[in-house]
């Protein structure tokens, strides 16, 4: 059974109705009929399913199938490594070839990839809006904050999670948290065979590695933690997901100025609004008959401040767009919607964070937001704002925010950049400190710094991983 302990922590007790699922066996093959799984075969990957309770508390009910994907060592094996490359809601089939063209990593371990529980090829799957009820959804603004705005954005959060419960299930729907997946984890390293878990898991993943650590600390061999969060944090802060970019903002700005033709201006944040604020009344014209809306350019901005090496394509995307068009935009906001899956998202987020019922506080919420942040907004707002969909939300939560309780664990990594603009360092920093794990610094605009090709992070990190041998404390400079 699952006992739920203080803060939230929950721990698996000896129950053996769930013998079945962890002695269960195997069957690899190809990957071609896996969603998502297209040419993973050919580069030598091949594919399984696993089956795991939908409720850990009820091990004779209802089961789902969770996809995972084998790339197997191409030397001395030392064991499986289970990865999660974030999200909440990011495909992990494909991510062991990713990680094997950036590192050494798949000499020495078989990467294992997982589509998470309800995700991609793992069955049953979230499903609220369909294809063409999520390409409207990117048109839709939300930003108006009159009583009648906010009125029409919380009826359209309680028609999408209306549809939620319609197309997927209460069942699903209420055990697809990160305490969940957790578990899952835990039955397939006790399924490929190892006895002690080898985790590497970025952004969102660092999340996963977190409550592992306190479900399953006695079952950790060693656990590499990038772009980490603060589990203790809000999830649903709309400050803990702005703040961030403002600051990348603000450095490709500083970049931008330094080079000729940059269209932002003599003040970054006013350029940037200038651009972007016409485009709530009209997109930008495009060769795509859909032409740039506010919220794709938007996204697009967002999405190309995760990493300095994308400043270039954000530069001609705006100077473009100061011409009148939003082509690059437009093709940077069509790549980033297929990042992760928008529907497991927001069904993780809504089952991991603290629900926001008080309209006062949600206006609080969002006058820090756009203070924190007035890059990424219209205005300075009305001084209200709606209901976070979450508030409408079908299930309770499974999990909080909270500080995780951690004994017997050995020892781990984080790996934390300093400016990165989704996971703010001093969660990383955070982390590592509840974890007593070693902290690896990376300076720069980045999110995500390891077996990313940096010798710095990735020699401490491979010889951490294959010899149990943790680094000291260390600060590395920018990939």
């Amino acid at each position: 059974m699952l006992v739920v302990t203080g803060g939230g922590a929950v721990h698996a007790a000896s129950n053996p109705e769930l013998d079945r699922f962890y002695k269960q066996s195997l069957e690899w093959g190809s990957c071609d009929e896996y969603a998502g799984g297209a040419g993973l075969t050919a580069a030598g990957i091949e594919c399984a399913r696993v089956t795991v309770p939908i409720d850990y508390d009820r091990p004779d009910g209802p089961t789902a199938r969770i996809a995972i994907s084998r790339l197997r060592a191409g030397g001395a094996r030392v064991a499986s490594v289970l990865t999660n490359p974030g999200g909440p809601g990011a495909a992990g089939l494909a991510f062991p070839r990713r990680l094997a063209e950036k590192s050494a990593l798949a000499q020495r371990f078989d990467v294992i990839g997982v589509d998470v529980r309800g995700l991609g090829a793992s069955t049953p799957k979230v499903e609220c809006l369909t294809p063409e009820e999520s390409q409207a959804q990117r048109q839709d603004l939300d930003i108006d904050t009159s009583p009648t705005g906010i009125a029409q954005t919380e009826w359209e959060h309680a028609d999408y999670a209306a549809k939620c419960v319609q197309r997927t299930g209460l069942e699903l729907l209420g055990h697809v948290g990160t305490r969940e997946v957790a578990h899952d984890f835990d039955v397939i390293r006790a399924v490929l065979g190892d006895e002690k878990l080898t985790y590497f898991g970025g952004s969102y993943g660092s999340k996963i590695g977190a409550a592992i650590a306190e479900m399953f600390p006695n079952q950790v061999r060693a656990m590499v933690l990038d772009a980490a969060m603060d589990p203790a944090a809000d999830f649903l802060d709309p400050r803990y997901a702005v703040a961030g970019f403002q600051r990348a903002f603000e450095a490709y700005a500083a970049d931008c100025a330094e080079h000729p033709g940059c269209p932002l201006g003599a003040e970054a944040t006013t350029g940037l609004r200038n651009l972007l604020n016409p485009l709530i009344k009209r997109p930008a014209a495009t060769a795509d008959p859909r032409g740039l809306a506010y919220p794709d350019a938007l996204e697009a901005v967002t999405g190309l401040l995760y990493s300095e090496q994308t400043w270039p394509v954000l530069t001609k995307g705006l100077a473009e767009l100061a011409q009148g068009r939003g082509d690059t935009l437009l093709t940077v906001a069509d790549k980033w919607a297929d990042v992760a899956d928008t529907d497991l998202h927001n069904a993780v987020k809504c089952l991991d964070g603290f629900r926001h019922n008080d309209r006062a506080a949600a206006a609080a919420a969002d006058r820090r937001a756009r203070e924190a942040a007035p890059a990424f907004f219209d205005g300075p707002g009305t001084g209200q704002a709606p209901l976070n969909f979450c508030a409408f939300w079908p299930v309770p939560p499974t999990s909080q925010p909270h500080v995780p309780a951690v004994s017997g664990l050995p020892k781990t990594v984080v790996v934390a950049t300093t400016g990165d603009p989704a996971t703010a360092y001093a969660g990383g920093r955070n982390l590592a400190e509840y974890l007593g794990a070693a902290l690896i610094t990376n300076t720069g605009f980045v999110h995500g710094a390891a077996l990313q090709g940096n010798s710095c992070i990735d020699g401490p990190v491979l010889t951490y991983l294959i010899d149990l041998v943790p680094p000291a404390d260390i600060t590395c400079g920018g990939n």
